[in-house]
Order: C-alpha cells, then sequence, then structure tokens
C-alpha cells in the first residue's frame, strides 16, 4: 500500500509536467483539430472539480477559505462560499459548453473564444467575485 500511495503522489505532482507533454505531442505530431478540444477538457475538468465537490461536506472554496483564513468559519461565510462554488460550477459548465462549440467552428473565431474571451470572462468573474466578497467581509466582520 505504501508503494501506491507514493507512486499516486509522485504522478499527482508529475501531472501538470505529463499534460503539458501531451499537448505539446498533440501540436506536434497530430491534425490541429485535436488540439482544438483542450480548452474544453480543460474547462470540464474544472467544472467536475467544484460540481463533485458541492456533494461534500466542504466544498473546494470553502477548503480555500478554510487553507487562508483558519478551520473555523463563520457561517456567513460558510454559506457564502458554498452558493459561489454552485456559481463557479455553472459558470465552468457554460464556458465548457462554448469552449465545446467552437471546436466546430473556424480556427480564428475557436482562437479569439478560447485565447482571449474566455479568459477575459474568467478574469472578470473573479474580479467581480473578489470585490463582492470585500462587501461582505465589510458588511458582517466590522
Amino acid at each position: 500500500m505504501g508503494l501506491l500511495n507514493k507512486f499516486l503522489k509522485l504522478l499527482k505532482a508529475g501531472m501538470p509536467i505529463i499534460t503539458m507533454l501531451c499537448v505539446i505531442v498533440l501540436f506536434r505530431f497530430t491534425d490541429f483539430f485535436l488540439l482544438k478540444f483542450y480548452p474544453a477538457v480543460v474547462n470540464f475538468g474544472f467544472f467536475v472539480v467544484f460540481f463533485s465537490s458541492i456533494f461534500r461536506e466542504h466544498t473546494i472554496i470553502q477548503k480555500f477559505a478554510m487553507a487562508s483564513e483558519g478551520n473555523h468559519l463563520k457561517p456567513w461565510v460558510m454559506d457564502y462560499t458554498r452558493k459561489l462554488t454552485y456559481i463557479w460550477s455553472g459558470f465552468m459548465f457554460l464556458n465548457f459548453i462554448a469552449a465545446s462549440v467552437t471546436i466546430f467552428l473556424p480556427y480564428e473565431i475557436w482562437a479569439v473564444y478560447n485565447g482571449f474571451i474566455s479568459y477575459l470572462l474568467v478574469g472578470s468573474f473573479f474580479v467581480i467575485e473578489y470585490i463582492i466578497r470585500l462587501i461582505f467581509k465589510r458588511k458582517y466582520d466590522c
């Protein structure tokens, strides 16, 4: 059992490198069409992470909050972070759908959406959420 755990830890630590190598191989040795699936797969992966955490005692965002603020979060923080996980799940699912649709559109549209618009949406969503979080902190912590 110990050897399996070590292997899984090593595999988990090496996943970014493995993923990067797979993308390079896809880009170099295959038709570009297969590479167009990458943004959809990544968005679906994020969706799965956020959505699956909804069914656990603590969502992924609650775990992030506990890591930065301490394990004893106030009830309003727990409620806010659970609702935020629902919202991020929906956002990631919609982004997955949009990235999936662009696979079958011309390269230029795929590139503009997945190389610019998608990042702009995620960044804007994060900034807006951060501002809302600051407002909630002022409202409940003061």
